[in-house]
């Protein structure tokens, strides 16, 4: 099932997010900043186990970020990814964003959801305020993808 993250879940948002950013696939988010936007996060649980997560964060009037989608290893390739990053999507829509974006590894499975490539550079600066945290930063080898809605 997929819902709004609650405070009882953040350290289990952390813990799943550290196992992919251990490997450098996503960066890492302190307790303090998963806390700070726990309202842009959802979260799947099966029964009481917390098995992904993903975020929806807002950057400006007409654009959000899908971020830390991360879902754990024994449900993967099982639709939890994609229903996260569907709650986010009907999320902007709500709220009236017509555009979405994120930086990937895994541009097959954003395509699947309507996102395409894009430049880096078509993004505002504005959006990469995270990116000074990564130890790739400036040579960060994600793909850009936006979803327009």
């Amino acid at each position: 099932m997929v819902r709004k993250a609650q405070i009882q879940d953040v350290k289990e948002i952390q813990r799943l997010l550290m196992t992919f950013a251990s490997r450098g696939d996503m960066l890492s988010r302190s307790l303090s900043e998963i806390y700070e936007s726990l309202r842009d996060f959802y979260v799947y649980e099966e029964g009481s186990r917390l098995l992904g997560t993903a975020a929806l964060h807002i950057v400006w009037e007409d654009l959000a970020e899908v971020r830390s989608v991360a879902v754990a290893e024994e449900v993967g390739r099982k639709g939890v990814g994609s229903q996260l990053v569907q709650a986010c999507i009907a999320e902007a829509r709500e709220v009236g964003l017509k555009r979405i974006f994120c930086l990937t590894y895994k541009p097959d499975f954003f395509a699947k959801h309507g996102f395409y490539l894009v430049d880096k550079s078509e993004l505002p600066h504005k959006v990469w305020g995270d990116c000074i945290k990564c130890v790739k930063f400036p040579d960060c080898d994600e793909n850009a993808m936006i979803l327009n809605l």
